[in-house]
């Protein structure tokens, strides 16, 4: 039996951190996995902006319900799943990601929880350890084939813990780091990718 995990921003939906940058007008916060690799410099990076600025969970929440996914995500997982069970294995939050999860048929995320005081994100709860990692190895425990597909640097663990792994849309500085992983940059190429064994 084959799974696929994707990851989620970049992949099927766009950067919410970006897109809040854009909506709030702070360029500091457009910085993602992309810019800096080990993910809680990136969100201690982002906390210490929130707490500056007073930036509250309701106005990014806003700023999500603005966004839709990227033309043709949709019909992509779709075709994904009537072949492959799907898991989205994201370094977003519940409370960010499952607005999306509504618009694509409600597949499976597995990601993080914030930690949210007076409407003020002040930490976050990692689901556990590299956390990508440890989900292909549950899947493989399930005796689960796992295909992978991930757009930047914390995506890697993910893509090397799979059977195989596929880098989507990524930047041309993570492609270099990492040659081993063939690139797509189309949904249909992705699909064809998966498709053949």
């Amino acid at each position: 039996m084959d799974i696929v995990c994707l990851d989620l921003e970049g992949v099927l939906i766009p950067e919410i951190w970006q897109a809040v940058a854009r909506e709030v007008g702070d360029d500091r916060l457009l910085k993602t996995t992309r810019d800096i690799p080990v993910y809680d410099e990136l969100m201690q990076y982002r906390l210490g902006i929130i707490r500056e600025t007073g930036l509250t969970l309701t106005t990014i929440r806003e700023v999500i319900n603005g966004l839709d996914l990227l033309p043709g995500a949709g019909d992509f997982l779709a075709a994904l799943r009537r072949d492959y069970q799907v898991a989205i294995l994201s370094d977003t939050f519940y409370e960010f990601g499952m607005p999306f999860m509504a618009k694509l048929g409600f597949p499976m995320l597995l990601c993080h929880k914030l930690v949210v005081t007076d409407d003020i994100i002040t930490g976050y709860t990692i689901r556990q350890p590299d956390p990508k990692r440890q989900s292909v190895k549950a899947f493989h425990g399930l005796k689960y084939n796992v295909t992978a597909a991930g757009d930047s640097y914390n995506d890697v663990a993910m893509l090397e813990e799979a059977d195989r792994g596929f880098f989507f849309c990524a930047p041309e500085n993570v492609i270099r780091e990492f040659p081993q992983y063939p690139v797509t940059r189309t949904y249909d190429e992705l699909l064809t990718h998966i498709r053949n064994r």
